[in-house]
């Protein structure tokens, strides 16, 4: 599992990998099975993930208890609910693991500590973050601007593993439509 954290942490900062070591070992390798949640809306988030292997579900519920999935993580990203992580407040999202899944956990001290001693990983979380608001605002502007049916298209040529590996409910949360409506149109392609 930290073998691909290095591997990932290399990729970004290419010849710039002093103290790589002493980074990872402030990670900790945790297995998760199936349906464990990570993070429960209420709770404090304790921690961020980097995703070895596996798919995480990031979520909220609605009033009517449903499930609207704001994103699926899968291998090689990262993971958390980094507004209660930083402020130590209850999160307002749930993580859970939708496959087995594989990570490579650090708790808020230890982040914090390599936020401020080593400028290689404050690199790294800084690219991170750019990388995930991009990622987050293009799905939110495409998403508002496309029907149900160019969602899916969106979702088959930009994330086509997701659909021969997770359920119709879960693609469907993802995608903000129903699961009989993520069948039907489905069914059409």
């Amino acid at each position: 599992m930290v073998l691909k954290l290095k591997e990932h942490i290399v990729s970004r900062l290419g010849n710039d990998v002093d103290h790589l070591d002493e980074v990872l070992a402030h990670f900790k390798s945790i297995s998760v099975k199936r349906n464990e949640l990570l993070l429960r809306q209420g709770d404090v988030c304790r921690y961020v993930y980097f995703l070895s292997k596996g798919c995480l579900q990031v979520f909220v519920y609605d009033q009517e208890a449903n499930e609207t999935t704001r994103d699926l993580v899968t291998e090689n990203n990262w993971c958390s609910d980094l507004i209660s992580f930083g402020s130590q407040q209850p999160a307002n999202e749930n993580i859970r693991a939708v496959e087995h899944c594989e990570l490579c956990a650090i708790d808020r001290e230890g982040f914090q500590q390599l936020m401020e001693t080593i400028p290689q990983f404050d690199k790294v979380y800084k690219q991170i973050l750019e990388a995930s608001y991009a990622n987050s605002v293009y799905r939110i502007n495409t998403f508002v601007s496309l029907s149900a049916l160019e969602r899916i298209k969106w979702l088959m040529d930009y994330r086509p593993q997701l659909m021969t590996r997770l359920s119709s409910k879960l693609i469907a949360s993802y995608l903000g439509i129903t699961q009989e409506t993520f069948s039907r149109l489905k069914a059409k392609l």
